[in-house]
């Protein structure tokens, strides 16, 4: 009971820390995008037209991950919902992933039309907002840095503001080349490097959201080496139906039956196979079935 507890004020507390660094980069960034829309709209430019489009899908990509955080730290304890509603923060990922792809798609469209004939792009203009959306984006990033590592959400809108980032960079190029040559291909150019540059890590981040919405197991742990750590144990004669899902970022839980030797001490044994649990693999929430020997009715295994 204790470990719940804490483990559920230490999800709350990150959570809100989570919720302020998202709210400061969605106001940085909603301002830029507006600047970027209406420079893109004057200019002509298809760079930053991208990356306003995509400091859009920041913007939406941080206020569905705000949206989601939130309603998991308000999901009521004795709700029907006994796992609150931290899916939520992966459903948020996994919509992020699909809108940066639709985003980069149309890019790449629009890209292959204006290279047959690029329209004029005023270098300087591009140059003075692609700056300042690049300082925006830095913002954004170290925002958010702290808290990619912990949650998958803020994974997600923390890979769109890197690939603004590296958007912004790329468009301060475009004009560059722009306003020292002439050279108007530079503008369709860039924008496709970027949306290529984007789309293996949006990929990566809707594969990881996938991953969890099918309960699979987690990608550093070994189901292997869990089974026989549980089957090592004193007492223990049989690991079986063992599952090891993420529930969400930083919560994998575990589910297992262990056949108990007759001498076994049913107390002993839980606490030991719950302690092996957490410092060996980082799993805090694990429901254990204990069969003792010589008590009739052992479930039969289910294969799954």
């Amino acid at each position: 009971m204790g470990a719940g507890h804490d483990h559920g004020a230490r999800a709350r507390h990150s959570g809100a820390r989570h919720r302020r660094s998202l709210w400061w980069a969605a106001v940085v960034l909603t301002a830029v995008m507006i600047v970027e829309a209406v420079a893109a709209g004057l200019t002509g430019s298809l760079a930053l037209l991208s990356d306003a489009g995509h400091m859009f899908t920041d913007v939406l990509a941080i206020a569905m991950t705000l949206a989601a955080i939130t309603a998991a730290g308000r999901a009521g304890r004795h709700s029907g919902r006994t796992f609150g509603l931290y899916r939520l923060e992966v459903l948020a990922a996994l919509a992020n992933a699909a809108l940066l792809t639709l985003v980069a798609g149309y890019v790449l469209v629009q890209a292959a039309r204006r290279f047959t004939d690029p329209p004029e792009v005023p270098g300087g203009w591009m140059l003075l907002v692609a700056a300042g959306g690049l300082v925006a984006n830095l913002a954004a990033f170290r925002l958010l840095h702290a808290g990619a590592r912990e949650n998958i959400g803020v994974r997600g809108a923390y890979l769109e503001v890197l690939g603004d980032l590296l958007g912004s960079a790329g468009v301060i190029v475009a004009a560059l080349v722009i306003w020292l040559t002439g050279w108007q291909y530079a503008d369709p150019i860039v924008a496709v490097i970027v949306a290529l540059m984007i789309l293996p890590r949006t990929f990566a981040l809707g594969r990881s959201a996938i991953r969890i919405l099918v309960q699979a197991a987690p990608e550093h742990v070994d189901v292997g080496a869990v089974r026989e750590r549980l089957a090592s144990l004193p007492g223990v004669t049989d690991v079986h139906d063992l599952h090891v899902w993420t529930l969400t970022s930083g919560m994998d839980v575990a589910s297992a039956h262990l056949r108990l030797e007759p001498a076994a001490e049913l107390g002993t044994v839980l606490n030991v196979a719950r302690e092996a649990l957490h410092e060996d693999f980082a799993i805090d929430h694990a429901t254990l079935q204990i069969e003792p020997a010589g008590v009739g009715g052992h479930c039969t295994p289910t294969g799954w």
